[in-house]
Order: structure tokens, then C-alpha cells, then sequence
């Protein structure tokens, strides 16, 4: 599906066109493939096809902010959707001191700004949040009596998890008002389009949605928060955003009374994966792992701040 199947570009399997053809991802959630300048994701098996409906609209809707796709909906394939989009060039992993905090923050500015369709659902970043806790309760139980002994750091995560306002674990609705969330903000979400060095988008509308909007600066500031993000680098993107006109924190002053709570629940969403990853490899947990695991620890000894902007 990946490919531009046209008279002015002949392709079979007996006759290669050369063009660049790569597998980008392939995970259980996710396989994307890419065949010229023309990427296909086959979205997970249990997408609902009516929420990704509107999510794929926003994107054709805003494309000054959202790589918009090639066509306007799904196609099922062999059991799973498939949406086409165009290829755009990712963040050099090599080159973290060119990392475009400033674009990204400018990008979440403008969507967040944006009145969103009501057709649209809520974000899905609270419900991944408990889906990669259930999967860390799975590791556990699944887990031999003699397993590594980065085990015993389970509690402490599951803990700092039962510790969250209900709306975190996506046990009750999202605290208002609402807006246009991406739901899932890391740097691998932006590409240049056209490539290589056209303006920076943001990809990956399969959490896309309404919500609270300081969830998608939880992940840098939970990255900056447990070390793993310098404070130069954290000050350019949250100075950004906030020159963006970004409704997600004050215009000055402390910005961590409305980061802290989503902060926790990204910090115990990526210390529940690695865990669960690490139990199911058999494998002691990486220093990068380590410091988020320790992080959970140190929460539930720190009350979140302000609990009555983000109640139970």
C-alpha cells in the first residue's frame, strides 16, 4: 500500500524500482513501513476505526502543525487499518544538541490554541499510561520465582501509580477546560516536510484528542525532573511554548503546579515499561531505566503538589 503504483513508475516484484524502501517500526501497536517518499501504518489490531476517523480529519485540518495523510480515511488490511502519509525526515537520534525543542514547542503552542472538532475524542495518554501499568502487572505475574532482582522495584512504581488522581489512571473523565492534545509528545513524533530539511510537523495522531494540556509537556518534564533532560535544554522548550502562547502552564513564574501530577504519570508510565521489558528479557534494568524507577520511589515520600487543581 506503501507504494505509488502509477504508469510514470513502474514497480513488480520481478522489477525493482530502487526507490528507498524501509520497515520504520514494527511493534505490536504499530508497523510502518516506508517505499519512496510514501510511509503506510498499519495501526493496531484493536483501533476503533470511528475514533480514528476524526483524528485523521484534525490532520488534514491543520497542516501547518500535523503531517496530514495522503488519503482522508483507513483502509482495512488483513485485519488491521492503514492509513498513508507522506515521508518526512525524523530527529537526528545522533544529534541530540540539534533536538528541535523550540519547534516542538512551538508546534504544541499552536495546537493547543486550536478550537477542537467536537467530533473528536479524548486524548488517549492517561489510558496508555494504565495500559503499559497493566503490562507491567502481566510481567510480574508471568515472571519465574527467580527472576532478576529489579523485581522488588515493582511495588515502589505501582505505588506512585495508586498515589495519581483517578484521572491520570483514566479511571474518571479529564479535568477541563479541554483542548487539542497530541497525547503522546516525544521528539521521534516530529519530522521535516518535505524532507530533508523542510518545516518540522508533528506525526502519530493515534492518541490525538481532547484534554488536559499540560500532558504533553509531562514527558520532558518528567525527562528533566529525573536528570535525564539538562536544564538548558528543558528551559529552551518550556521558554518556547510559553513564547508560543501555550495554555498549558502560566506565562511566567513556577510552571509546576500544573506539570507535577502529569509529570508523575508519565514518569511511572515509562518506569512500568522499562520494568516490564526488563522482567520479560530477564535483564537488570539500564541506568536510563534505573533513574525513572528510583524516581517513583522518591514520589510517594512527596506529596503531588497542589492535589486541589487535579482532585482524586
Amino acid at each position: 500500500m506503501a507504494h505509488p503504483a502509477g504508469a510514470a513508475h513502474p514497480c513488480g516484484a520481478e522489477t525493482p524500482c530502487g526507490c528507498p524502501r524501509a520497515v520504520l517500526a514494527d511493534r505490536p501497536d504499530a508497523t510502518v513501513v516506508r517505499h519512496g517518499g510514501t510511509v503506510a501504518k498499519a495501526h493496531a489490531a484493536d483501533t476503533d476505526p470511528a475514533a480514528l476517523a476524526p483524528r485523521l480529519a484534525a490532520a488534514l485540518r491543520f497542516p501547518g502543525v500535523l503531517l496530514a495523510p495522503l488519503t482522508d480515511a483507513a483502509v482495512p488490511l488483513h485485519g488491521r487499518l492503514v492509513t498513508l502519509w507522506p515521508y518526512g525526515a525524523p530527529v537526528d537520534r545522533d544529534d541530540p544538541d540539534a533536538a528541535p525543542w523550540e519547534a516542538a514547542a512551538g508546534l504544541l503552542a499552536r495546537l493547543h490554541r486550536t478550537a477542537p472538532s467536537a467530533s473528536l475524542p479524548p486524548m488517549r495518554g492517561p489510558l496508555k499510561a494504565a495500559l503499559a501499568v497493566a503490562r507491567l502487572e502481566a510481567a510480574l505475574a508471568a515472571a519465574p520465582r527467580d527472576t532478576h532482582g529489579d523485581a522488588a522495584a515493582a511495588p515502589s512504581v505501582l505505588r506512585a501509580w495508586a498515589a495519581l488522581p483517578a484521572w491520570t489512571r483514566g479511571e474518571a473523565p479529564m479535568p477541563g477546560p479541554s483542548v487539542l492534545c497530541h497525547g503522546d509528545l516525544h521528539l521521534g513524533q516530529l519530522v521535516r516536510h518535505p524532507a530533508p530539511d523542510g518545516p518540522w510537523r508533528l506525526i502519530d495522531v493515534d492518541d490525538l484528542g481532547t484534554g488536559v494540556p499540560a500532558w504533553d509537556l509531562a514527558r520532558p518534564a518528567a525527562w528533566f525532573a529525573c536528570g535525564l533532560l539538562p536544564p538548558d535544554e528543558w528551559a529552551r522548550f518550556l521558554n518556547a511554548y510559553r513564547g508560543a502562547g501555550g495554555p498549558a502552564v502560566p506565562s511566567y513564574g513556577d510552571p509546576w503546579p500544573a506539570l507535577d501530577v502529569p509529570a508523575r504519570a508519565l514518569t511511572v508510565q515509562t518506569a512500568a515499561l522499562a520494568l516490564a521489558k526488563a522482567l520479560a528479557a530477564d535483564r537488570p534494568l539500564d541506568e536510563v531505566e534505573r533513574s525513572v524507577v528510583d524516581a517513583c520511589s522518591r514520589m510517594t515520600s512527596v506529596p503531588a503538589r497542589l492535589a486541589d487543581r487535579f482532585p482524586k
